[in-house]
């Protein structure tokens, strides 16, 4: 009777274990399907990155991306907030037209610098201006008068225009070589010339507007046909343009050649004062451990040289339908999920360090969290973080994802702690389980990471959904484990650069007021 009562139970328990498992293989498919056959992914690029666009912290655009995703959220049924931080300058980008007047007529292709100051509607026309050599900072100083009501061009001129791949492919083994090496002596000299001012790329600017210089121009080229990085001014008072590499050269060399070219530049971009600065926070709340979250990461903001559509709009994109397919598929969560969509994470994981600082209950029971960030590819990269049991846990879950994005995976235990780079480096600093789901490249770094080059028709679709498809498996594994992740850190080996043991990072404060003090 023992016997059979025990053959009994265990028959129970092992039927209940199966039962267990089908479930959550049916969810894992429901998730798949739900993905692959009612994707949101197109919709939601549109709309966030075509028709709100870029969303440079401190902008009317910023604040109106930050309104969309929470109605966007309330339509799912899905919670959500938008949480202040801190407060940052208000700038609005205007209109920017920049034309070679003389010696001929042409409209020239390039961007007012975020946060540079603009003009009247009626523009400023003035001649052009190089840096020179000089011998050393006073040399520089007695030279400085000579910028009055000029644009002065501050950008070494870049040899050739095409990227290395380009040559590689055409050129002779001979001219290759021979244009690497004049390129690299240039810009060996290049800097030495810069250097001789006694300024830096923050200071120089300052110094040639304070000297009365009508503008600055500069060529910050990102080695790809027709593609520049596109960042922040220094200058206060007067326009900071970055032209296109093909327009650059061509005023720098009629400089060079006395041609006397002259330029209007018309910018009415528009300052507005100190203004509020936000993460949009969603919650699922969980049924049996709500106090334990699992954080869908990604940051909200971009630079606004293009529209941000692979820097951060797909990995936005990646976490909002990944929430939207779990409130429908699995819709009662064992644990809470957040998603964070962090403003400011481009000038220094500001929206996320103060999420670590602001919520210390909830980063201390975080079960895991999903970062993804750079550019639209598939996730082909997972590391432990340094976390000495990652790779129990990590593994787990990654069993569940389905072999054709597994596949592409690889991953490295326990690895180091993120020390920057992205928002789940704020979390690991505090000691919380935080991962960076790693993209394929896409010619990430040369064309799109903040570039001018950065819109929609470089988003990869089948990969954003890939990842989307990830991220809800491993968030509903995450869910539903019994166990609590361990946060038991690795010991760090000793680093190549500095020969000491690595250290853990120590959590950052976040700048709360940018660019107002």
């Amino acid at each position: 009777m023992r016997t059979t009562l025990k053959l009994f139970l265990t028959f129970v328990l092992l039927s209940g274990n199966l039962v267990i498992a089908q479930d959550k293989d049916e969810i894992v498919r429901d998730i798949v399907k739900e993905a692959t056959e009612n994707s949101q992914l197109e919709n939601l690029a549109h709309e966030l990155v075509d028709v709100i666009g870029p969303r440079l912290v401190g902008t009317p655009q910023m604040q109106k991306a930050h309104e969309w995703a929470v109605e966007k959220y309330k339509s799912w049924d899905i919670a959500a907030r938008n949480e202040q931080w801190g407060e940052w300058r208000g700038w609005e980008r205007g209109i920017t037209h920049i034309d070679l007047v003389y010696p001929r007529v042409q409209t020239l292709e390039g961007k007012q610098l975020a946060w540079s100051p603009g003009t009247s509607k009626k523009g400023v026309t003035a001649e052009l201006i190089i840096i020179p050599e000089v011998k050393d900072s006073i040399a520089f100083q007695q030279w400085l008068p000579s910028v009055k009501d000029k644009f002065v061009l501050i950008s070494m001129n870049q040899p050739t225009g095409r990227p290395d791949s380009n040559w590689e492919e055409f050129a002779t083994e001979e001219s290759f070589e021979k244009m690497k090496e004049a390129r690299s002596a240039q810009t060996r000299a290049w800097r030495e010339r810069i250097g001789k001012t006694g300024l830096g790329r923050r200071t120089l600017p300052v110094a040639l507007e304070n000297a009365g210089a009508a503008g600055v121009i500069t060529c910050n080229w990102s080695r790809g046909f027709g593609v520049n990085k596109i960042f922040g001014a220094y200058t206060k008072k007067v326009p900071t343009i970055d032209l296109s590499l093909e327009d650059y050269g061509l005023l720098y060399r009629m400089v060079e050649y006395g041609d006397q070219p002259k330029i209007k530049v018309v910018a009415e971009s528009k300052e507005l004062g100190a203004v509020p600065t936000f993460n949009t926070i969603a919650e699922i709340k969980g049924t049996e451990k709500p106090d334990e979250y699992i954080i869908l990461s990604a940051h909200f903001d971009s630079w606004d040289g293009g529209t941000g559509a692979t820097d951060n709009a797909t990995g936005t994109l990646v976490m909002m339908e990944a929430a939207r397919i779990l409130k429908k598929i699995y819709p009662n969560p064992k644990r809470t999920i957040l998603v964070g969509l962090w403003g400011s994470e481009e000038q220094g994981l500001n929206g996320s360090r103060a999420f670590v600082e602001d919520h210390p209950a909830i980063v201390e029971n975080v079960q895991a969290l999903f970062n993804q960030d750079n550019g639209t590819g598939r996730v082909v990269r997972l590391s432990g973080q340094g976390f000495l049991h990652a790779y129990e846990y990590l593994g787990r879950w990654l069993e569940k994802v389905p072999q054709d994005i597994r596949k592409h995976i690889e991953t490295t235990f326990p690895g180091t702690p993120g020390g920057g780079g992205s928002d789940y480096a704020s979390f690991v600093a505090a000691g919380a389980p935080a991962f960076s789901l790693s993209s394929l490249s896409w010619a990430y770094w040369d064309y799109t990471w903040h570039t001018n080059r950065d819109t929609y028709d470089k988003i990869v679709f089948d990969d954003v959904r890939s990842n989307a498809i990830l991220t809800a498996i491993l968030t509903f594994m995450a869910s539903e484990d019994p166990q609590r992740t361990s946060r038991e850190r690795s010991v760090l080996p000793i680093s190549q650069r500095t020969g000491q043991q690595r250290t853990w990072p120590s959590p950052r404060k976040p700048n709360r007021k940018g660019g107002l003090e």
